[in-house]
């Protein structure tokens, strides 16, 4: 809310230093039809159907990692994002084990397949954060794995011997549970977002939205997004990265609207006016999922998957591993030494 009098002040004062406007029409728009129309077809087009092909053929990875207490149906979100048993819980994970001493990181691999392109989804779930009764570095665990993740695919990308395709496990994007209390952030909330937003694809979600009533998550989603912005939060999507206007128009729509998603989770099917839907039933009737006037669980699907996911991976290649990349490389006064023993551990690694 504060932020737009000032962007305008700022824009204002560019558009006096760059005539904008005035220079649009110098695109020489004309003579590039003129010369497609002379010269018949050449087929540039064709590289996007190319580029379509060699991914259908390879393939891609997808990292997403989920984060918050334990019960607010993380696991659950997860299985309905993907349509499938993409989580622990139905990975052999028993409801009777104890809560972890610690922040654990269990990462679970599936290959999910629709319409012919093939996605490498591992789902990296970190069982006992925040559950303790002293919560104090918590994330640590967190951010050491992220980081280590970075470092698996520098020390890969600067082999003399490297693979054609390294293997891509770094996080491409982080789920961030917070509880419906209606109330504000806990610090838990802040601190966690404070330190890794810096280094991974954050998106705030409000679990177990039907919970509160509309007025209630209305006013809560804005008293979320006030508190981050006070506290210099920066979420997924970052301003700073937005390319155009286009993209600019597009985000400032989420940030300001959408997030943080309030969203519920389901992975029963129920009868509704005949159709199947994933819902959850209460005593007053069933709560559909991907209902838009019931949640906002389809905002959040199309956000991540139909519209970002190759944003979330270039962000996370283009910004946060080159910041780490070279932050590593500057610590080091250039490239890490290729020594003998190293030479040798990769072999063996291979």
């Amino acid at each position: 809310p504060h932020a737009g009098p000032v962007e305008s002040k700022n824009e204002a004062t560019m558009s006096e230093l760059v005539p904008e406007p005035r220079q649009k029409p110098v695109v020489p728009m004309k003579p590039m039809g003129i010369n497609a129309s002379l010269l018949g077809y050449i087929g540039i087009d064709t590289i996007i159907e190319q580029m379509r092909k060699k991914t259908m053929k390879t393939g891609f990875d997808f990292n997403i990692m989920v984060v918050g207490q334990s019960g607010l149906g993380k696991s659950t979100l997860v299985n309905t994002l993907f349509k499938s048993q993409v989580s622990r819980k139905s990975s052999g994970w028993n409801r009777e084990e104890k809560i972890p001493k610690t922040v654990e990181i269990k990462a679970i691999g599936h290959v999910i397949e629709e319409g012919g392109v093939k996605m490498k989804l591992t789902v990296i779930d970190t069982p006992g954060f925040g559950d303790q009764i002293n919560n104090e570095n918590c994330w640590e665990p967190i951010e050491k794995y992220i980081n280590e993740q970075y470092e698996k695919f520098l020390k890969e990308e600067v082999n003399i011997a490297r693979k054609k395709r390294i293997p891509d496990t770094r996080v491409h994007c982080c789920l961030y549970f917070i509880s419906p209390t209606g109330h504000s952030l806990r610090p838990l909330d802040l601190e966690f977002m404070k330190h890794l937003s810096k280094v991974v694809n954050i998106i705030p979600v409000i679990a177990k939205a039907d919970t509160m009533t509309l007025e209630e998550k209305t006013e809560f989603k804005q008293r979320v997004r006030k508190e981050l912005e006070v506290n210099g939060i920066e979420f997924y999507p970052q301003k700073e990265f937005d390319e155009d206007l286009e993209d600019k128009t597009e985000n400032d729509k989420i940030r300001q609207e959408s997030m943080p998603f309030a969203v519920v989770g389901s992975d029963k099917e129920y009868q509704v006016n005949g159709k199947r839907v994933l819902g959850r039933k209460t005593p007053w009737g069933i709560i559909e999922v991907e209902n838009l006037s019931h949640c906002e669980f389809a905002l959040l699907r199309d956000f991540v998957i139909r519209t970002h996911l190759q944003d979330l991976k270039e962000v996370t290649h283009n910004i946060h591993y080159e910041t780490y990349r070279a932050k590593r490389l500057n610590d080091n006064g250039g490239l890490p030494p290729m020594t003998v023993e190293t030479e040798e551990n990769h072999e063996s690694n291979l």
